[in-house]
């Protein structure tokens, strides 16, 4: 099948990104791998071409907006689900050392798949809840960037990605542009975490508003945190 790229091409030129001949066979090998393997387990809702191109392609990559990413940085994506935004970030930025980590261990296997069938180096899937997994000394701490499009209130995303970076490092948020609210409640639970909101970035995809909220990591995470599978959601920090 013929697919057609020139709108993917032309929104990545904004940011100055044009891909290799190798880019663009990994971006539709990627894209058969996920509408084939959605048909026996929910991997995702959007699955036409170009919808798949803007909302999970594209948005994945536009956090180049807010990070230079054309370094050699070691960032972890976590609730990666069918590997957004990592995977594209990596096609991209192969430079980038990345790990996905996702609670359901289906999800993993996919993404191993298509780590081989895309041929990327210097990337790993693991199967771990982030409760569990920000208490591991070789993962805590350990990141110079974490980044989520996981779906849950920036408070109990925050006690899930904020152990995982370094003083001085990142979280980076992906959020719909609906997030004022949201970034203020969080305000208490980032800073116990031992981080600090530096910016929320607004803009628009297709007809979508979007938002990257980006919070730096000043001071260590409290060793009690995250605390125990499933607390942070029911009782996000407040």
């Amino acid at each position: 099948m013929k697919y057609d790229l020139s709108y993917f091409e032309e929104q990545l030129k904004k940011y100055r990104i044009t891909l290799t001949e190798k880019q663009k066979e990994q971006f539709i090998t990627y894209y058969e791998m996920l509408v084939e393997k959605n048909k026996v387990m929910n991997l995702t809702a959007i699955t036409e071409f170009d919808e798949v191109l803007e909302k999970h392609f594209l948005d994945s990559v536009s956090l180049i907006q807010v990070c230079d990413l054309k370094q050699n940085l070691s960032v972890i994506d976590l609730g990666t689900g069918a590997g957004f935004p990592g995977i594209p970030l990596k096609i991209i930025f192969p430079e980038l050392q990345i790990t996905l980590v996702d609670s359901l261990n289906k999800r993993i296997g996919f993404l191993k798949e298509v780590i081989e069938a895309l041929e990327l180096v210097g990337i790993e899937a693991v199967h771990c809840r982030a409760e569990e997994f920000a208490h591991k000394k070789e993962y805590r701490e350990a990141f110079d960037l974490c980044v989520s499009r996981a779906v849950a209130n920036l408070s109990t995303l925050s006690e899930y990605c904020l152990p995982f970076v370094k003083v001085g490092g990142n979280f980076i948020s992906y959020k719909s542009g609906e997030c004022d609210e949201e970034v203020a409640a969080s305000k208490k639970a980032v800073s116990i975490l031992g981080g600090e909101i530096k910016d929320i970035y607004k803009f628009t995809l297709g007809d979508s508003g979007r938002a990257f909220v980006t919070i730096q990591k000043t001071k260590r995470t409290p060793k009690s945190y995250p605390r125990k599978a499933g607390t942070p959601s029911k009782m996000p920090i407040s």
